[in-house]
């Protein structure tokens, strides 16, 4: 890593305050962002540029793959500040390679962005003219994200969030082959990325950092120093040890970051984001800010509320034939699941889909297999209403668990007074949902560096799920759900070809998120969940088809139903088969086991 000797150019103000005992002096710290504002600017204009010299050089020039690479390299350098300002631009410029459906007028849009253009130039199938259309959409993109950065002055909010931001992505989506699932240029991208961040910080707020703490502003240096060099020693993608990487390279960072914001005083961080600005790694059992994905009526619940929504979680007289409770889907000895194909109904029938886990449930976007409830709030309100469930009224209060005489302190301590609509209990039940986080299993000890228990296999085990497996571009580290990092505004939803029985032999029927637009696209999609405690929670898929990990995994070995030979057309995941050996297998289950952690109700 080059050792940057440029000016400083951050100032010093003095700042006379008068306070009701005497007049004194302070000596405030001002940080200078135009260096950084520039660096953003001409990176993204640099990025535009090179996309200019691969609609010359053509999908299949000789240059084309070096043309995209620099292209990569400059947008990685503006993409902090860039996609912070508007992250659906700077997600479509750089997201997956897929069609996008507009829920507006219901116009499904072909895919673009770097992705698109690099599956373009790696593997060739594509004509000039589609070519030349993902360059000139892929460029109007970039020239949004430039207009943006040329009209926005950045300032600290806006910079230690979008650091905060690019620091998830490489440990989350860079490493994991998200960013270039072709070309595997994510690894020395991490490189460039966390050298771009020191520029930047030299640049802004070391003088400060120096002068009130000068072995942080050394350890720092060093730290990036070392990481950099891990990464050009380890280039190749399939190899590349993540574990280790993060553990011992970026973890160091990533706690030196934190302390940097606070020594620097300049920001104190905001409760809107779904991050623990505090939080030393992304793997602490607090690295979320849960009130980002609650309900606006429903954020920061007392201790009172959630101990009313833990007892109304267990209270079959809740539903209208007083047999079903949220507990008989949602058992805490099975992982808050049931370990059935599916449970039965309130006519005891089987119900459509498998029980998920309620662990970490409260960290998404949508709820229900087919995505059909946006919030937590509204998927226990369905849960009410649905004719096969509780089939009772949300704006109906039963009077039947009143029977017990506890309900009435429990009401008046939690909401001011009994309550005479389910509105409450829902709310209460939610607020004891979204208490049932469970971040610290084996793997999430080890990663903190607090224990060094994991053996070879697992270690393993990770690198492939991070790697070769492709596990962790849809399972995204460390919740292991859809929820797109780092702005976790979306619940990602996949079509993968779930059979209709293990025998492997035919398509399931159930078309999942098809219900809401009718669109081909969404043909049996169904909501990424996530993998954590998938150990405890069999059977497994939205049907309870496969009974085991050794099932799932060959099924993704496969190459899912496309792999298997059912036709879909629009599978999200890839139909190559991953050539995974039965060792490379076992090691990810092997993982997926330190995933473990139904000790929930301690934090």
């Amino acid at each position: 890593m080059k050792h940057f000797s440029s000016p400083l150019l951050v100032l010093f103000s003095f700042a006379l305050f008068l306070s009701c005992k005497k007049e004194k002096e302070e000596l405030v710290p001002i940080s200078e962002w135009t260096y950084a504002q520039n660096y953003y600017l001409e990176n993204i204009t640099k990025s535009i540029q090179y996309l200019d010299s691969l609609k010359v050089e053509g999908f299949d020039g000789k240059n084309a793959k070096n043309l995209f690479k620099e292209a990569r390299i400059a947008f990685k350098k503006a993409e902090p500040y860039a996609t912070y300002l508007n992250p659906d631009v700077g997600h479509r410029a750089n997201g997956p390679a897929l069609p996008i459906f507009k829920e507006d007028n219901n116009k499904v849009l072909k895919p673009v962005g770097f992705q698109k253009i690099e599956e373009s130039i790696y593997e060739g199938e594509t004509s000039k003219a589609d070519y030349e259309e993902e360059l000139y959409i892929t460029k109007g993109l970039l020239i949004n994200l430039q207009s943006n950065i040329e009209k926005r002055e950045l300032n600290p909010q806006r910079f230690f969030i979008a650091t905060h931001q690019q620091l998830f992505r490489i440990v989350s989506l860079a490493i994991a082959g998200f960013d270039t699932p072709v070309s595997h240029l994510g690894i020395s991208e991490t490189a460039i990325s966390l050298e771009s961040l020191y520029e930047i910080y030299q640049h802004s707020i070391q003088y400060i950092i120096k002068d009130k703490n000068s072995k942080l502003d050394t350890d720092f240096q060093n730290h990036i120093e070392k990481a950099v060099k891990f990464i050009e020693d380890n280039p190749d993608f399939d190899t590349f040890d993540r574990y280790t990487f993060t553990r011992e390279y970026f973890n160091p960072i990533m706690r030196n970051w934190v302390d940097i914001r606070k020594t620097s005083d300049l920001w104190e961080p905001v409760d809107t984001e779904p991050f623990n600005f505090d939080a030393p790694t992304f793997f602490e059992k607090n690295a979320f800010n849960s009130n980002f994905f609650m309900p606006n009526v429903n954020k920061n619940p007392t201790d009172k509320q959630i101990e009313l929504g833990k007892k109304l979680f267990f209270d079959t007289n809740l539903s209208a034939n007083g047999l079903m409770a949220c507990a008989t889907c949602h058992n805490p000895d099975k992982a808050y699941a049931d370990g059935m194909a599916a449970n039965s109904d309130n006519n005891g029938k089987p119900l459509g889909r498998n029980t998920p886990t309620l662990i970490n449930s409260a960290f998404q976007q949508s709820f229900f297999w087919d995505g059909r409830s946006e919030t937590i709030l509204d998927q226990i309100s369905s849960v009410f209403t649905n004719k096969d469930e509780f089939n009772t009224n949300v704006h109906e209060f039963s009077s039947e668990i009143l029977k017990d005489s506890t309900y009435n302190k429990l009401f008046k301590d939690a909401f001011g007074s009994i309550s005479t609509r389910n509105t409450d209990v829902i709310k209460a039940i939610s607020s004891y949902v979204s208490e049932l986080n469970g971040f610290n299993s084996k793997f999430d000890q080890n990663m903190r560096a607090e224990v060094d228990t994991y053996t070879d296999e697992e270690k393993l085990g990770y690198n492939l799920f991070m790697g070769k497996a492709l596990c962790a571009t849809c399972h995204f580290i460390p919740l292991t759900n859809g929820t797109v990092p780092p702005f976790f505004g979306e619940t990602e939803k996949e079509v993968i070809g779930v059979p209709e029985t293990a025998t492997n032999k035919s398509l399931d029927d159930d078309l999942g998120f098809y219900w809401k637009y009718g669109s081909p696209l969404h043909k049996g999609m169904f909501k990424t969940v996530t993998v954590r405690n998938s150990a405890l929670t069999a059977p497994y898929m939205h049907n309870g088809v496969y009974e085991t990990l050794e099932e799932v995994l060959n099924f993704y070995n496969l190459g899912g139903g496309g792999g298997m030979g059912f036709e879909l057309e629009h599978q999200t995941l890839p139909f190559d088969e991953l050539n995974l050996t039965e060792s490379e297998q076992k090691a990810i289950i092997a993982f997926l086991k330190t995933l473990n952690d139904t000790d929930v109700e301690s934090y």
